[in-house]
């Protein structure tokens, strides 16, 4: 498994500490340091399932300076990916890529529980 984070985000605490208490062996990758690319952005989102909005991290201050609540809606698909792609501040975190291709975002631990099992 792949867990992306950004390391001081208290989520992404509570997230790391329940796989770690759950056991589960995986791959740490700060989104900060190393921000996803747009195909990656593209394959998760496909495999996840969700609306592409949900990949935005919505409370984040970037995200609100650049007035995104406005923007997005007007914005193609295309235009969303191209922009998640140049900071990993303005991506939903964190992102759980398990094992059999499970794309988890945002920590909701009965979702993750039955991502693990």
């Amino acid at each position: 498994m792949t867990f992306i984070c950004y390391p001081k985000c208290s989520t992404c605490k509570k997230a790391r500490d329940f796989l770690v208490s759950a056991g589960a062996e995986f791959t740490e990758r700060d989104i900060k340091l190393e921000n996803p690319t747009e195909a990656e952005l593209r394959e998760w989102h496909a495999r996840s399932g969700l609306p592409l909005k949900r990949f935005f991290n919505t409370s984040g201050q970037l995200y609100r300076s650049m007035e995104l609540t406005k923007r997005l809606p007007e914005m193609s698909e295309d235009e969303q990916y191209a922009l998640l792609a140049t900071d990993g501040m303005l991506v939903k975190r964190p992102i759980l890529l398990t094992d059999g291709g499970g794309v988890l975002v945002g920590f909701k631990q009965a979702d993750w529980e039955r991502a693990l099992a």
